[in-house]
């Protein structure tokens, strides 16, 4: 039976027997910057540090991980941070002469010592995850610290709109197979969005182009009348991320498509809402208004390839991310400017740009240059601007000022 796009992610992802809550975990699926290269944690433990100061060294540092996945980022993060140097910061102690006794102060605790760590996930916590990781299946409340949400917001489910001569409509699917017709006009709330944040395409819905096969449409007296058909098959043969920023995930179809992003502001302003000091950051793949996708970026992941949307719980099921509307969505619950910048943008600010070492270095240091040329190549991937490197980060500060590594 048909229904909107939105029930049936809900159900595939994260339903019993959903997608993310069984089964071994996205990573045997698709490639994420956590998985590609260390040097991510390492960035990532750079933020936390600067938010850390920001704040002034809480007693506790809330490091909470929304979508957490089996926890990867985490255990990376634990493991950096448990190799610093576990020296604690002289409170109240100004700067004397050399040679001259210290003056009396407390000791504040190490970063390690004051971190809190916490997944966000609904799957069962993994058996080998360590004990200094929390699990539990909400966002806490209460955060001072940082908020991180890696690939999150893409898998928030969201219905789908079709423009057809009748106006804006939604678009329902078997949940079996995929197959697509066209449902009921779109209420108020969703249309409103779509106005704002989804300019319609200029030209009309072309006639030309052959429909798909198969058709089926709510109220249609023919296939030609609707432009849906079976699932879309899914372009490219493999792929190692679900990220391909300025190709169309899936053909293209006779009208234009919408993904209707409501439901992921709604969450990440929730999320940010959670924060009393500190910082949220999203990274995702997506898009701003200047640039939506005419028929939108729908499809699906699993064992490292590109499958047909079908959200019969086997397979991601992922949209790309207004990343505009739900940057002004968090700004308007925290009261604060945000930034919004490309992977690679954001990584470099924080260090890790992918160079390569200066090939002097190889005459004067061929140990160093060998490990300074392992270094870059591990960045490449998460700052090439046709894959990883195009993903978008939204950082959005609650109470604290933006730091200059996270302002353009």
């Amino acid at each position: 039976m048909s229904t909107l796009w939105r029930d049936a992610m809900s159900r595939a992802l994260y339903g019993p027997g959903g997608f993310f809550v069984t089964g071994t975990g996205p990573a045997d699926h698709f490639r994420t910057s956590v998985h590609a290269s260390p040097a991510f944690a390492t960035a990532v433990l750079r933020l936390i540090s600067e938010v850390d100061t920001a704040l002034d060294h809480p007693p506790r540092l809330d490091v909470v991980d929304v979508g957490a996945g089996r926890g990867e980022l985490l255990h990376s993060l634990l493991r950096l941070v448990a190799a610093e140097p576990a020296v604690g910061v002289a409170v109240g102690v100004s700067a004397r002469p050399l040679g001259e006794e210290p003056s009396s102060g407390t000791v504040r605790p190490s970063l390690a010592e004051r971190v809190r760590f916490r997944a966000v996930e609904y799957a069962d916590r993994p058996k080998n995850l360590p004990e200094e990781i929390n699990w539990t299946a909400e966002i806490p409340t209460k955060i001072t610290g940082v908020l991180l949400a890696t690939e999150w917001l893409d898998n928030v489910p969201l219905d789908v709109a079709v423009n057809t001569e009748d106006g804006w409509r939604y678009v329902l699917v078997d949940p079996e197979n995929g197959t697509e017709t066209v449902g009921d006009p779109l209420s108020p709330a969703d249309l409103d969005w779509l106005t704002r944040w989804w300019p319609s395409p200029t030209s009309p819905p072309s006639t030309d182009s052959e429909p798909d096969r198969g058709v089926t449409s709510t109220g249609a007296t023919s296939e030609s009348e609707s432009g849906f058909g079976a699932a879309r098959p899914a372009q490219g043969s493999s792929l190692t991320a679900r990220s391909r920023p300025g190709c169309p995930e899936t053909p293209h179809s006779n009208h234009p498509r919408a993904e209707i992003g409501r439901s992921r502001d709604e969450a990440w302003a929730n999320a940010v809402q959670k924060i009393e000091r500190g910082i949220a950051v999203a990274v995702d793949y997506g898009h701003v208004s200047e640039a939506r996708p005419v028929h939108g970026t729908l499809t699906g992941y699993r064992a490292g390839r590109q499958v047909p949307p079908v959200p019969d719980g086997s397979s991601d099921v992922t949209a790309h991310v207004a990343m505009d509307s739900v940057a002004s969505a968090g700004a308007a619950v925290a009261r604060c400017a945000y930034s919004l910048v490309s992977q690679r943008e954001a990584l470099r600010a924080l260090g890790a740009d992918g160079g390569r070492p200066p090939i002097g270095l190889a005459g004067t240091d061929p140990a160093g240059y060998v490990r300074a040329l392992a270094a870059a190549s591990a960045v490449a991937e998460l700052t090439d601007p046709a894959g990883l490197g195009g993903h978008l980060w939204l950082r959005q500060p609650v109470g604290i000022p933006l730091g200059p590594a996270v302002a353009r």
